[in-house]
């Protein structure tokens, strides 16, 4: 669904495959790290994805090596697609994103087997990578099909605003819908959270906050967007369209694991009834 939320147009439906491919092991490697492996076996998993390596996963526990090799071959061909048409070689930046990204989802696990409670800013400062905004943009940008050059590749390498904003809003548009249920299955504190144990706010006053961030970082995002820089205008696009995609999907609770009727309602509507029009 966020695959067609970020690249609608019929010219983009191999992106679209190789996004949806991704978000598929997002999924699996986000359980993977809330729900299913222990610290010792989330740090081995962490520096394999680190090392990027086969023999890596000699090491890791038998559901591990699964997970790892699935990671491995897609995220390969993807950059084998891209060498091929465009001899441009991406696996580095690729590997470096789905390492950025394990490295902050295994921070979060040892905060969360530790009881350390994070400030909201603590919170978010790691959070903007586990979210997975960074690894999204920077797929998006080498599997759309535009011109790959080195000159946006170094500036996504910088980690610009844009690509922060971007991230932010996911996150915490994510804990809008999500945190209570995930709180209740046991879980690191979300940014609600965060800002209640840190101000002492209630619940109420914590999402309100939260809301009147969401919309100051969306002016934020809208001015990155109108700003001159190297990246193309199809990576504009795509960070305003998966931020609202994000926010689409969680507006009425979490609308990803427990799909709301509402939100089902949407989806049928949007991808399976016939579009009728009077004339």
């Amino acid at each position: 669904m966020v695959s067609s939320g970020v690249a609608y147009e019929p010219q983009y439906g191999r992106s679209r495959r190789d996004m949806a491919k991704t978000n598929i092991l997002l999924t699996v490697i986000d359980d993977v790290y809330d729900v299913y492996g222990s610290i010792e076996e989330l740090e081995l998993f962490t520096e394999a994805v680190e090392r990027w390596d086969l023999k890596a996963m000699e090491s890791l526990p038998e559901y591990m090596k699964i997970c790892y090799m699935a990671l491995y071959n897609t995220v390969n061909q993807m950059a084998y697609d891209s060498l091929k048409e465009q001899s441009c070689c991406i696996i580095g930046s690729l590997s470096k994103a789905w390492a950025g990204l394990c490295k902050a989802c295994l921070k979060e696990a040892k905060w969360f087997h530790s009881g350390y409670k994070p400030t909201l800013d603590e919170y978010l400062s790691n959070a903007y990578t586990s979210v997975a905004g960074p690894l999204f943009l920077i797929a998006g940008y080498f599997l759309s099909g535009e011109r790959i050059t080195q000159e946006v590749v170094d500036f996504l390498e910088q980690g610009p605003k844009i690509v922060w904003f971007c991230s932010i809003i996911l996150r915490l548009t994510n804990d809008m819908g999500t945190s209570t249920d995930e709180q209740e299955r046991g879980d690191v504190l979300k940014s609600i959270q965060c800002y209640m144990q840190e101000t002492g706010a209630s619940e109420e006053q914590a999402r309100e906050h939260i809301k009147d961030l969401i919309n100051d970082i969306w002016k934020h995002l809208h001015q990155e967007c109108s700003t001159p820089s190297p990246l193309p205008k199809t990576f504009m696009k795509d960070a305003l369209n998966i931020a609202r995609s994000f926010e689409f999907m969680y507006q009425y609770g979490d609308g990803f694991g427990v799909t709301s009727s509402t939100t089902l309602d949407h989806f049928n509507s949007l991808l399976f009834q016939p579009i009728c029009v009077d004339v």
